[in-house]
């Protein structure tokens, strides 16, 4: 099995649907980190699991220096944002976004319902 990582700077805001007071519910911005683990079984006729440039252009050309509430239908969370780019690169089996030093999300694919065809 190979296995990479790409980690990603971006810039965004969001404004988050909360059922509590939180100043997170105010459109605010992060300079976040997000790392992207892939892997294969095999490497592709280039020799590689994906290429690291198509990884950051997924997640920085889609997500930088934008308001996700305008981009997507669910509430942006760290949570979400990191399922959302792993749902994006085939080959990635896990995301994390770290919105500020000690904020890290994380979304790991259920890689055994992946093998079943779930």
């Amino acid at each position: 099995m190979y296995y990479l990582s790409k980690r990603i700077e971006i810039a965004f805001a969001h404004q988050l649907q909360l059922d509590y007071e939180s100043p997170c519910r105010r459109q605010h911005g992060h300079n976040a980190i997000v790392t992207v683990y892939c892997r294969a079984e095999e490497l592709n006729a280039n020799g590689m699991v994906v290429d690291f440039k198509h990884v950051k252009e997924i997640v920085k050309e889609r997500l930088d220096h934008r308001c996700l509430n305008d981009l997507f239908d669910f509430n942006p969370t760290a949570e979400n944002i990191a399922r959302w780019i792993c749902d994006q690169i085939p080959q990635c089996y896990k995301v994390t976004v770290q919105e500020s030093e000690g904020n890290i999300a994380a979304y790991v694919k259920d890689l055994c319902a992946d093998d079943e065809g779930l």
